[in-house]
């Protein structure tokens, strides 16, 4: 007996509540900032946590050293290719525009290429579409390029004119990340320790929102980004222009189940075949088949594995969903958000059953 009254106790606690409701709350939104940064930090330090623990296993448990030799290992593989494929986009996306303001590239004498080389039955959906007006569709490719080109212009611009707070965002993220990856196991404790859930039932939970973290970043993002790589890579070996627009095009579309990367080469081979250059059509439209459409199901069996997989259309609604609502990091966002669903709602049922049933971790 603490010698308080019963029901001044349950109020106390239910100040205490929404005291810390109210604190955690208040912290989430300074830190609203540099949300992205965080996002970035805890995705890297989870997808990076088995290199981590194996080199502090090699280090004999020198926890410092090995997340410092894990942070390197992350700005090497990651940060670093995608500062040089950032550059390498904005470089060819303003010479594709300039070339089109020109007119060194006409999108009319293209389309008349490609119409002249389609069979009857695709000239006739195309009409349907009003897409064999070739004013019509060059003033929108036009148009949807000048829209790409400038969006792209002003991320250049506001990353030039914002360079100190893209530096400290960078900071935050590697910041954040050495520590996560020296001390995520002692965060993941004192998170247990405050929750009040059964030992075994939390560790249940972390465990599976682990593994569909991972299986969801390494599954998408990865399998995307080889994707992509293997675009650019046939179109920088046959000479298409601008290899590295459509590489990025492939990995982005490579994210949508639905999509996928054949919008990108698809097109491409045709173009290839109706301007004359038969043997690089066959060879885009082999390699696009056999390896780029062959490297989802090679390469997410291993980097997977066993892990939760989520179903197609589910990865398509919340990534589109996740875009729409978080921007770019909806990317991440989204199919998280829907991975951590999934996993609540497996657990729930057997955490508590229907009546008659027993409970289990």
């Amino acid at each position: 007996m603490t010698g308080v009254p019963a029901d001044r106790e349950a109020l106390e606690g239910r100040v205490f509540l929404v005291l810390v409701l109210g604190v955690s709350l208040a912290f989430l939104w300074i830190l609203r900032p540099y949300a992205g940064a965080i996002l970035w930090g805890t995705v890297l330090a989870i997808v990076f946590a088995p290199l981590n623990r194996h080199l502090r296993d090699r280090l004999r448990q020198r926890r410092t050293l090995a997340a410092a030799t894990s942070l390197v290992v992350i700005v090497l593989l990651v940060l670093f290719p995608v500062a040089l494929i950032v550059a390498s986009l904005i470089d060819e996306g303003t010479a594709l525009y300039q070339r089109i303001q020109s007119g060194e590239l006409s999108a009319a004498t293209w389309f008349q290429q490609v119409f002249a080389a389609l069979p009857d039955w695709a000239v006739d959906l195309l009409n349907r579409f009003g897409l064999t007006n070739l004013e019509t569709v060059q003033a929108r490719l036009a148009d949807f390029l000048t829209r790409s080109m400038q969006f792209i212009a002003t991320q250049a611009i506001n990353i030039g004119q914002n360079t100190f707070a893209f530096v400290v965002s960078l900071f935050v993220m590697l910041y954040l990340l050495f520590f996560l990856l020296r001390d995520g196991d002692l965060l993941a404790r004192r998170i247990r320790d405050a929750v009040p859930m059964l030992p075994e039932r939390q560790r249940n939970l972390a465990t599976r929102f682990t593994t569909v973290i991972r299986a969801t970043i390494k599954g998408n993002l990865v399998v995307a980004l080889v994707q992509g790589v293997l675009g650019w890579l046939i179109f920088w070996i046959l000479g298409v222009g601008a290899p590295v627009l459509l590489g990025v095009l492939i990995a982005l579309l490579s994210l949508l189940p639905a999509i996928g990367a054949p919008v990108v080469w698809v097109p491409v081979a045709i173009y290839l075949f109706a301007t004359g250059h038969t043997w690089q059509g066959i060879v885009l439209a082999v390699f696009g088949a056999l390896v780029i459409g062959s490297a989802d199901n090679i390469l997410r069996p291993i980097l997977v594995g066993k892990d939760t997989k989520l179903p197609d259309y589910v990865v398509l609604i919340s990534t589109l969903g996740g875009i729409a609502v978080f921007g770019a990091n909806g990317f991440v966002i989204g199919p998280v958000i829907a991975a951590l669903f999934v996993a609540v709602w497996e657990i729930f049922p057997r955490a508590w059953p229907a009546p008659g049933g027993t409970p289990t971790p």
